[in-house]
């Protein structure tokens, strides 16, 4: 019975068996543990320089700041030395244009005697813009004006070459603080033109406060000492004022005043000059003492005083006017003459109480 009986397997490993695989295995994971570590971390430090050191230093504290340096004065500009203009340049400049004298509103072919005067006390020889050309002398400190008076005068002229008759007056009223002047031309057929000047009296003689000239239309200078300016109601720039200023009127009866006054201060080749304003512009005159002569006139033969103003440009007009002594320095006659020649003559006819 026993020999039919099958052989079993033993049923595991032996103790020593184990214990063998174990020590094996053991060594296996040592060997393991020791070795992949350094194949794979052969860049890291020993574990005694693995440990990260804290490292101090000292920042030191940030310097002050530093003022910019002060910035160097700029250099001043060299000026560009002016360019010159061509001396034949004007293109820059505004032109002066003058006008050509010529008698005020003519009628062409039948020239008007009141025309004539105006042109010979009227006609501008300076553009009204521009400022005196000197200042006048001083007036004289002696003015001896006449009385009320009213001056009638025989006029003949000619022009462009025909002869004509005319009447004039000059109507003077002298309130003793103030004046008024009046002068006027007409012809029968040919109309009638007006001066007058109106103003103040005092130790200097005349001060003008307004001069018109009318014929057609009136223009009129306004003389404004407290503004220091004249200025004119024809649309003309102002001009300035200046002690002793006289107008185209007032003009007459001042010479004749300083001449009154004091004789003595105006002897023969003396001069006397006056700035003296129309109705658009100003010019000083300047008037020559010449000697005494005799006259003929309408009025009677009198004795007088000339004061002649020659011309000093192209187109200015000779004026010629005569003081009589005798009527205290009135003026009895003048002669005006155009630089083309034509003229016109008045001479006294007449004397009357104003």
């Amino acid at each position: 019975m026993s020999m039919l009986a099958p052989t079993l397997p033993n049923a595991g490993p032996s103790r020593r068996a184990l214990a063998l695989l174990a020590l094996v295995v053991l060594i296996a994971h040592t060997l393991v543990l020791t070795t992949v570590p350094a194949r794979f971390d052969s860049e890291r430090p020993p574990s005694s320089e693995a440990t990260l050191a804290f490292v101090t230093r000292s920042i030191p504290p940030p310097k002050p700041a530093e003022p910019p340096p002060a910035a160097l004065p700029e250099a001043a500009p060299v000026p560009k030395p002016a360019r010159k203009k061509p001396t034949e340049d004007v293109s820059d400049a505004e032109p002066v244009r003058v006008p050509k004298p010529r008698p005020a509103d003519y009628v062409p072919d039948a020239p008007s005697p009141a025309d004539l005067l105006a042109a010979a006390a009227a006609t501008p020889e300076t553009p009204a813009a521009s400022a005196p050309e000197a200042a006048p002398p001083a007036i004289a400190p002696a003015v001896a004006l006449p009385a009320s008076v009213l001056l009638e005068y025989k006029m003949t002229g000619n022009s462009k070459g025909m002869n004509y008759f005319a009447n004039a007056e000059l109507r003077w009223q002298n309130t003793g603080d103030s004046y008024d002047a009046l002068m006027r031309v007409s012809a029968l057929f040919l109309g009638s033109r007006s001066m007058a000047s109106t103003g103040q009296l005092g130790p200097e003689g005349l001060a003008p406060t307004r001069f018109s000239d009318k014929s057609r239309t009136e223009v009129a200078a306004h003389f404004e000492p407290e503004k220091n300016q004249i200025s004119f109601s024809a649309n003309t720039p102002t001009l300035p004022w200046s002690r002793g200023v006289q107008d185209r009127v007032s003009v007459f009866m001042q010479l004749g005043g300083m001449l009154a006054g004091n004789p003595a201060a105006f002897p023969t080749g003396s001069t006397i000059a006056i700035y003296t304003v129309g109705p658009r512009d100003a010019d000083t005159w300047t008037f020559l003492v010449e000697a005494e002569e005799k006259l003929a006139l309408p009025f009677g033969e009198l004795a007088a005083v000339k004061l002649t103003r020659q011309p000093r440009r192209e187109f200015d007009q000779k004026v010629e006017i005569w003081y009589a002594p005798s009527l205290g320095y009135l003026p009895v006659r003048n002669r005006i003459t155009q630089s083309n020649g034509d003229f016109i003559d008045q001479q006294l006819s007449a004397l009357s109480k104003g």
